[in-house]
């Protein structure tokens, strides 16, 4: 006679171990959002790196010589970087320090709208051109040409 096989006997698998990438890939469905999370992992890259990069201009780690450099390009590929996540850095108007409250209000700009209407209602562009002949043959030539036969305007 077989023997039966009881259901408290059924040896139970146990769930393989995954790794972090194949449970990115199950969170993360099709392509697009695969190339979304890839985009964000290369701007978090870049952020990274523009931000130690302007940390080590700045501070002096003993028994590291600090290298003079151009933070320029730096700072604008931080900032660059930090607007992609929608960070905004912000001058002071005032200059004490203060953050300004936020950018042109609506009103402001209608003020500033009619202002410049005002000063300049109107533009007016003059285009100057030598006359111009359409056709399918060029004029045949008439010789040398003379002293006052130049084009003036």
């Amino acid at each position: 006679m077989p023997e039966e096989v009881k259901k408290d006997e059924v040896k139970k698998e146990e769930p393989k171990k995954k790794s972090a990438l194949e449970k990115l890939k199950e969170k993360a469905g099709d392509s697009e959002e695969h190339l979304a999370i890839l985009s964000t992992f290369v701007r978090l890259g870049i952020l990274v790196w523009s931000g130690g990069i302007l940390t080590l201009n700045y501070v002096t780690i003993p028994g590291f010589p600090q290298g003079k450099i151009d933070p320029t390009f730096i700072a604008s590929v931080f900032t660059g970087v930090l607007a992609t996540f929608g960070v905004q850095t912000a001058k002071s108007k005032n200059g004490n320090g203060s953050a300004p409250s936020g950018g042109v209000s609506k009103s402001d700009l209608e003020k500033l709208i009619n202002a410049a209407a005002q000063t300049a209602p109107a533009q007016t562009i003059r285009i100057e051109q030598a006359p111009l002949q359409i056709g399918g043959n060029p004029p045949a030539p008439q010789g040398p040409p003379k002293a006052d036969d130049t084009y003036k305007m």
